[in-house]
């Protein structure tokens, strides 16, 4: 096999399993889906040790790699993790019992697991830039990365089970390792994929388990009392939804019906399409209240909420669900059959970016429990519904309201803290304060209606603003689940243990010490700027376009293409010295700081989506051509990459600082880590760097590294 297409094979590797790993671990272990970046951290730690562990004319032999992720699929799948809630200053929509180890077990082994699975495809590509030209090298990683992206992304879309992606992986094991290793990579490929399929077919014989973008999906019959069946939903091993008939659910659990109980102009039915008008006391209100002509339902799921509305007389509803899925889940296993109604129209989409894109005004727009419990990516603290409860979504919501209509939202909110939190966000946006039905013993479960006007909703309880309310979650800082002025303790805690536990795999597990690694300090900090303008692009985008799965691989192929665009550049061209750079860089960081995102949200999409590219991948593309210029003269170019790599791991790390400062803030640390880059940087490179080299910044798609 060529060295060329052993690159490309090696590099596909690296990206496909670093995307699995991310996929699997976080849906069985449900500490990850809260613990953003976590497998993104570890993967860093992993290929980076893979760099430093290489010697020129010694062959990589990594065979421990697919034996580690055998045996951590093998401990993951005996032992799956519910999440156990530690504190109140952090929630999680679960149940309150922990299953499987604690946290602190969990999250260390996991994290070294996929250090040591991933040093093995860090190892087989650093090989490969041993043997050839630095750009030609770094071009053909930069392919192999992007069939990895794709590869895994038409899977995601596909539907295609977790034993698929082992299949690939085994494959391109069995194909790497070579004759040596053949036995080795056979058995553990061979064990992998059955696991993987052992996982979706021996569930149970009630069972059934399948992928969509975003979760592992498991359903099963339950028998109710009064003689019918419900499905029963669980998305990354929580219980998440019931399929079940709409009557049925309103005398089981009336708050669904509050908000048709709370808005002035309810419409309380017998059956569908049989509306009787309740009017508020005062003629004169009644006369000019609507009806449900169009009601809008965020979190549509499976259908059960859109077919309460139905029954409560909506005249047509736009039914938003974000997971192609559960969506189809309601399509066909909806005993209602709403999802076949003429006058539902299904939308698969983010709930903010359609709320952002439509026109239509409506008389009721209703939250229906769009708690996500998974994560956009590996990529940040996002979440999919973060954006859709902060002070600017609710304020579009106000403004797609028709005269006389209502805001609803509903779930089991943990905290009462949470409930104030978002009673007062509803408060501040609509200027007057909303009707909350609460029943703190269940689970804070509570139901929010607002109406345009005070004169739109009827309450029996009103809420009432107390000095202790949080303040509302915003665009830049949309972080609802976690208190004003707090970082959680067990954040604290785990990231100083994974520094401390990464500077000790580097100086025990490398070949290179870390003195070797001094004269690479800039590259260790452009690595840790570079991973925070990348945080930065991903929330950006996911604000202005939708936190779906197809935005996200848009972003990651965007940050490819400014990667190669530098390199070429680099390589064809003649660029200005770094000092030049510098100041491009630092400029384009500053223009993406005084930009505002609510300015970029007024424009049509196609603008919008033409000035948000070139603000994020301005300085992308100038800390390419830095780095490219820098690396040209390294005399060790594997170590040059591994500090890259490793800072990195810091960029991860202070990434936790926007739970804080909120994600713009995030632009004006990079620039501050990028001025001490150019300040550290050894003399020699003041002159600029000539020669043909590669640049950094292969994205961590869907949660993978920026600076490979």
């Amino acid at each position: 096999m060529s060295v060329r297409l052993r690159l490309v094979l090696g590099s596909t590797l690296m990206l496909f399993l670093e995307l699995a790993l991310i996929r699997w671990t976080g849906a069985n272990v449900l500490h990850l889906s809260y613990f953003s970046n976590f497998v993104l951290l570890g993967s860093f730690l992993g290929i980076g040790l893979g760099f430093l562990r290489t010697d020129p004319g010694r062959p990589a032999r990594p065979y421990y790699s697919p034996v580690v992720l055998l045996a951590l699929v093998g401990f993951i799948l005996a032992f799956p993790v519910a999440v156990d809630r530690q504190s109140s200053d952090a929630i999680f929509f679960t149940s309150l019992d922990a299953s499987g180890p604690p946290l602190w077990v969990a999250l260390p082994v996991i994290f070294l697991a996929i250090a040591a699975i991933m040093a093995g495809p860090g190892e087989l590509v650093a090989e490969c830039f041993h043997l050839l030209p630095r750009l030609d090298a770094y071009r053909f990683d930069l392919i192999g990365s992007l069939i990895g992206i794709v590869a895994f992304t038409g899977l995601a879309f596909a539907g295609a089970p977790s034993a698929v992606w082992g299949l690939v992986v085994g494959g391109l094991f069995l194909v790497l390792l070579g004759p040596p290793a053949r036995g080795i990579a056979i058995a553990t490929g061979v064990g992998l994929v059955a696991l993987l399929y052992g996982e979706s077919t021996l569930a149970g014989d009630d069972l059934s388990v399948t992928w969509s973008p975003y979760y592992k999906i498991t359903t099963h019959e339950r028998a109710e009392s009064d003689g019918g069946t419900s499905l029963m939903v669980s998305v990354n091993g929580i219980p998440h939804q019931r399929v079940t008939l709409a009557e049925r659910r309103e005398k089981q659990e009336p708050q669904y019906t509050v908000p048709y109980e709370r808005i002035a102009a309810q419409q309380v039915t017998g059956g569908i399409g049989q509306p009787t008008i309740h009017p508020p006391t005062g003629s004169a209100t009644q006369a000019r209240l609507p009806g449900l002509d169009r009601v809008l339902i965020v979190g549509a799921g499976t259908g059960t909420d859109v077919a309460i509305a139905l029954r409560h007389g909506a005249a047509r509803i736009d039914a938003v669900e974000i997971d192609p899925k559960l969506a189809q889940l309601g399509r066909d296993r909806n005993p209602d059959h709403v999802y076949s109604d003429p006058r539902v129209r299904v939308h698969v989409d983010d709930g903010r970016a359609f709320l952002e894109r439509t026109d239509t005004k409506y008389n009721l727009i209703l939250f229906a429990l769009p708690d996500s419990l998974t994560l956009v990516s590996g990529a940040s603290s996002l979440r999919l519904e973060s954006y859709l409860f902060t002070e600017q979504a609710l304020a579009a919501a106000h403004d797609h309201l028709a005269p006389g209509g209502a805001f609803a939202m509903y779930n089991f909110y943990r905290e009462a803290w949470l409930v104030d939190r978002l009673a007062g966000t509803i408060d501040t946006v609509f200027g007057h304060p909303p009707c909350v039905d609460a029943k703190p013993n269940w689970g804070q479960q509570a139901v929010m209606v607002a109406g345009l006007t005070p004169a739109d909703q009827r309450c029996a309880a009103t809420w009432s603003r107390s000095a202790a309310t949080p303040a509302p979650s915003t665009d830049d800082r949309p972080f609802l689940y976690i208190k004003d002025g707090t970082f959680p303790t067990l954040y604290i805690v785990a990231l100083f243990l994974i520094l401390v536990a990464s500077a000790l795999a580097v100086r025990v597990t490398s070949r290179a010490p870390l003195r070797r690694m001094l004269p690479y300090r800039d590259l260790f900090l452009l690595g840790a700027a570079f991973l925070l303008l990348e945080t930065k692009s991903v929330t950006g985008f996911a604000l202005l376009f939708g936190t779906t799965w197809v935005v996200n691989a848009l972003v990651f192929a965007g940050v490819l293409i400014a990667v190669l665009a530098a390199v070429e550049t680099t390589r064809r061209f003649r660029t200005p010295p770094l000092p030049v750079m510098y100041a491009v860089l630092l400029g384009g960081l500053a223009l993406a700081w005084l930009v505002p995102s609510s300015w970029l949200l007024s424009l049509p999409l196609a603008p919008r989506a033409v000035l948000a590219v070139a603000i994020a991948f301005m300085p992308v593309f100038a800390a390419n051509v830095i780095f490219s210029k820098r690396f040209a003269d390294t005399a060790e170019p594997t170590v040059a990459f591994a500090a890259n790599l490793l800072g990195a791991m810091l960029g991860g790390c202070l990434e936790y600082l926007a739970l804080i400062t909120g994600y713009n803030a995030l632009l004006l640390i990079a620039a501050a880590l990028y001025i001490g880059a150019y300040v550290v940087r050894p003399r020699q490179a003041v002159q600029g760097m000539r020669g043909l080299v590669p640049a950094p910044g292969v994205p961590r798609a869907a949660g993978t590294t920026a600076n490979r």
